[in-house]
């Protein structure tokens, strides 16, 4: 592995003015810091290898720049006795963290606040995280386990910010990238693999399957989902929100649910005069259009033959089969006609409510003048029980 270290000379002002004005005269000083870093190296551990020493003038300061090359260790905690799975989440900023037994059980969890990293310099934001990183490593390799994190790569531009001021600011305090970077370095140095997997619908899934089910946060649930994900487990759909989608009354319900909110979005939007409020309003109004169109397309396409859609509880794809929307992910259509209809949000911390659904399959209705709508959870069933 290839390692470069930066540095700035703290000097005394005359060993200082000594060495820029030979930095200055000749490339000799570059030559003369190597051989003393060589020469101290020897005395020091008698086995001296190759590194490259650099120093460098900038506005009067002595920079410089060390890199060589550190064998890689053997990678000693694997996959194979589960992992440690980090989701990075920016409202609020933090790390949500799943110990994932290697039959796909969630076995503890923990989140991790990072909102001390905000408006710290660039220097003791970067000390700050390398030390959380030595501490998850640390954790991976007291549990005897690999970690499992989001391959950030292949996450969507459209998907970092969603186009609201306040996360898009938080989002460039903290780079979530970064922290992952030094992450994979130390468990690298360590003996830890690590274990990249694809971000698609890894909160949608937990928020929905696992958050209700095992009564945990939606950012611990979608930690969950990675873990199970780096382990090779594929999901399905629960039988009953598979029921849920193809409940053409249900369907009609939350679709009256999404015109009622665009109605009256368009009524604040035509009265509201602050600027800042009206594209508030605006993005929201996007949202629940799209929305609406997309319940629409399903209600639409239930009337065609019914398709498979990939997903599995272990391992078997065969399992699982929801009718064809559009090209939307089911999962995404799922959220779409369960959250705000139900709950009321698009995204609740509360998912509790969802639990008799998931696991009973029951949303009772009454009419009432404005329609179908959903009753009040009844009782909870143990997750021993699912």
């Amino acid at each position: 592995m290839f390692v470069s270290l930066q540095f700035k000379l703290e000097l005394k002002r005359e060993d200082r003015e000594k060495l820029i004005k030979l930095m200055r005269k000749q490339s000799s000083a570059i030559r003369v810091a190597y051989n003393m870093l060589r020469k101290l190296e020897k005395e020091k551990t008698k086995n001296p290898f190759p590194y490259t020493v650099e120093l460098k003038l900038r506005d009067g300061e002595v920079y410089g720049n060390v890199s060589f090359e550190l064998p890689t260790p053997e990678v000693r905690y694997t996959k194979e006795k589960g992992v440690i799975a980090i989701d990075t989440n920016a409202s609020p900023i933090h790390l949500a963290m799943a110990e994932v037994s290697k039959t796909g059980e969630l076995l503890s969890y923990q989140t991790i606040s990072l909102h001390h990293l905000i408006g710290l310099s660039q220097n003791s934001k970067d000390h700050q995280e390398w030390i959380l990183a030595h501490q998850i490593v640390d954790l991976a390799i007291q549990k005897g386990k690999a970690i499992a994190i989001e391959n950030l790569k292949k996450l969507k531009k459209g998907m970092r910010g969603d186009e609201k001021a306040e996360l898009r600011k938080r989002l460039h305090q903290w780079n979530a990238k970064k922290f992952l970077q030094k992450l994979k370095r130390v468990a690298m140095l360590k003996g830890v693999e690590v274990v990249e997997v694809h971000p698609a619908y890894t909160s949608v899934i937990g928020m929905l399957k696992y958050a209700p089910q095992l009564s945990v946060d939606k950012d611990v649930a979608g930690a969950y989902v990675i873990g199970r994900r780096a382990l090779g487990f594929k999901e399905d759909m629960p039988e009953n929100y598979e029921k849920l989608l193809k409940d053409k009354a249900y369907l009609e319900f939350a679709l009256k649910r999404y015109e009622e909110r665009e109605k009256k979005l368009r009524e604040l939007l035509e009265k509201e005069g602050n600027e800042y409020k009206r594209n508030t309003l605006k993005s929201e109004l996007r949202s629940v259009e799209n929305a609406r169109k997309l319940l629409a397309n399903l209600i639409q396409s239930l009337q065609s033959e019914p398709s498979s859609c990939e997903g599995a509880n272990g391992r078997n794809p065969e399992q699982g089969r929801v009718a064809k929307t559009t090209l939307q992910s089911a999962w995404q259509v799922l959220k779409v006609a369960l959250l705000f209809p139900i709950l009321g949000k698009v995204l609740p911390r509360d998912l509790s409510p969802l639990k008799p659904v998931l696991v009973k399959g029951v949303w009772g209705r009454v009419r009432r003048s404005n329609g179908l709508v959903p009753l009040e959870a009844g009782r909870t069933v143990p997750i021993r029980d699912f």
